[in-house]
């Protein structure tokens, strides 16, 4: 069976989700931001008809998605059942989304944006009334047979993954080391040097200085450079250390737990360095334990953020063939 799909490596996961305490999205807390559609004038036709691909959402174990749902270039959002498994897709023209134009596609940011907003609105909504299971995004088929094959192929797959997410909720929790916790301060230099204003008179205390047995000002620059550097590594290796120990404790309150990159400051927002970007899948009755936990680590090193609650796209993770990442199936 000639059976191609394109995936991108942009997944609008927990990884992107956001709160504090409750608060919002993998950007709804930050991105999707909504600018102006960059989609243009929604293509119709007959649902998997000549030109047209399927579009991927994400899978549920039964229903219809809420009334009047559209998704990617306002396409309406219907169903694909199979094995008491239901795929929730949309049609797309393949020349937006067939393998070359989706290339190019995925180098436009604001494209991207546009459809990982549609993507992520389908999925929350499908996540409101039910376990769902999201695939990743720009996930396309060549047709609705494609989509029942993979669901038969992959039945217990998603069964399990329905299985182990229903009834529970995706939280985020972002750590950053505290922008305004100063460094140790340097020791004080065993002799006091006074510096001179010019690089001229520097080199001329600096022959003085050593020559009287003290301690040249450029030797004392050095040293007091290195001893700064040394405080900001101790100060990184206590916030590194502090979000260990809470990634761990989230994870004793947590049904699983999961860990992303951290993120750089264009896609966080925010100019401190991430020491932790966590996500968690919590039963709701242990969700008030979870985010209390988060008040020990409020402290010296770390400004902690809980965000959410997402759809569990951190823990539905399913590899729909190997090779067959980025391209249409």
């Amino acid at each position: 069976m000639n059976d191609k799909h394109y995936v991108s490596e942009n997944h609008p996961a927990a990884g992107e989700s956001r709160l504090a305490a409750p608060t919002a999205p993998p950007q709804k807390a930050r991105g999707p931001h909504a600018p102006d559609d960059p989609r243009g004038t929604p293509e119709t036709a007959t649902p998997g008809g000549p030109g047209q691909g399927v579009y991927l959402y994400a899978v549920t174990p039964g229903g219809e998605p809420p009334r009047d749902l559209r998704g990617v270039m306002d396409g309406p959002v219907r169903t694909v059942s199979r094995g008491g498994l239901v795929a929730h897709v949309s049609d797309v023209p393949l020349d937006r989304f067939g393998e070359e134009p989706l290339r190019r596609s995925l180098e436009d940011l604001e494209w991207v944006e546009g459809v990982a907003r549609a993507h992520h609105r389908v999925v929350e909504a499908l996540a409101a009334a039910g376990p769902a299971a999201p695939v990743r995004l720009v996930t396309v088929y060549t047709g609705e047979e494609q989509v029942r094959d993979l669901l038969d192929r992959r039945h217990d797959d998603f069964a399990e993954i329905l299985s182990h997410v229903a009834g529970r909720r995706e939280w985020g929790v972002k750590a950053y080391l505290r922008r305004d916790t100063p460094p140790p301060s340097p020791t004080p230099a065993a002799t006091s040097v006074t510096t001179s204003t010019s690089t001229s008179t520097a080199s001329a205390s600096t022959s003085t200085s050593t020559a009287s047995g003290g301690e040249s000002p450029g030797l004392t620059y050095l040293r007091r450079k290195k001893e700064s550097l040394r405080g900001r590594e101790d100060l990184w290796r206590a916030a590194a250390e502090r979000a260990e120990l809470l990634h761990a404790e989230l994870g004793q309150v947590a049904v699983a737990s999961r860990r992303h990159r951290p993120q750089d400051p264009q896609l966080s927002g925010r100019s401190e360095s991430m020491v932790l970007n966590g996500a968690y899948l919590v039963d709701p009755a242990r969700e008030e334990e979870f985010a209390a936990v988060l008040g020990g680590y409020r402290d010296r090193f770390l400004d902690v953020e809980l965000t959410g609650p997402w759809a569990p796209y951190s823990f539905t993770s399913i590899d729909l063939g190997v090779g067959r990442a980025g391209g249409l199936r």
